[in-house]
């Protein structure tokens, strides 16, 4: 893991941006194409707005949804589909998105993107790590074991309070209960990971990512075993780290 430390978010998401870019311009001139996986959240702010103006053949390149809630249509403040519509797909020609649909049979889903993805060997993942360590929806203890690149999930509190807190629920008895998240192993299938953490709030994840032992209920601690994964902090997610 390659630790990239910028004196803010601004800065973070430039870099951050830049470096995935690189990484799927070299896939699409080793391939002819390029796969690579989304995610959502404030944390991602910034850097999907330096990677939308970025020069990338996007015509070559498959996207996937990380995860979304089961339950809320497409049109709720808070819906990821209607997120990354906004901020990403809308404002690229991409070849193809593969949204994850909460509002439709959640195991149904699940298996339908499984499929896609399966043929779809992903060059770059886009991610974040949660304030409770969660990567995409899997909260700890986080399932390492599952072979199923989709699933369904339970929302621990410490993960809906997040979610009210970035403003995108008015209470916590809003925020659903379950959603549908890309699984931990198949992220780390990834050939790259770009990991953008910002805030404060996320010190001690980020600490517990980087400095604990790879464990389930430090879930952002298993990317210390891939071998392609660039973190991008700013001065306060990182401001618990030792060194």
């Amino acid at each position: 893991m390659e630790i990239i430390i910028s004196e803010n978010k601004e800065e973070l998401g430039k870099k951050a941006a830049a470096k995935g870019a690189q990484l799927i311009r070299e896939a699409i001139i080793k391939n002819g194409n390029a796969n690579i996986i989304v995610a959502t959240g404030a944390s991602q702010f910034e850097m999907l707005k330096y990677l939308v103006k970025e020069e990338v053949v996007w015509e070559k390149v498959t996207a996937f949804h990380l995860d979304e809630y089961i339950g809320i249509p497409e049109s709720h403040p808070a819906s990821f589909r209607k997120y990354l519509k906004e901020r990403f797909v809308d404002l690229i020609p991409l070849k193809k998105f593969h949204y994850v649909n909460g509002e439709t049979d959640a195991v149904a889903e699940c298996e339908r993107l499984e499929e896609i993805i399966r043929e779809h060997p992903i060059d770059v993942a886009f991610i974040g790590i949660g304030e409770n360590g969660h990567l995409a929806f899997n909260d700890p203890p986080a399932d390492f074991e599952t072979d199923k690149a989709y699933l369904v999930v339970n929302l621990d509190e410490a993960c809906r309070l997040q979610q009210m807190g970035e403003g995108w629920f008015k209470t916590l008895e809003d925020v659903p209960l379950q959603a549908i998240s890309m699984s931990v192993k198949q992220i780390l299938k990834s050939k790259a990971i770009i990991c953008s953490v910002p805030d404060a709030r996320k010190a001690k994840a980020v600490k517990g990512s980087v400095e604990e032992d790879v464990s389930p209920l430090i879930p952002g601690s298993v990317l210390q075993h891939h071998p392609a994964t660039w973190l991008y902090l700013d001065r306060e997610s990182s401001s618990l780290l030792t060194s």
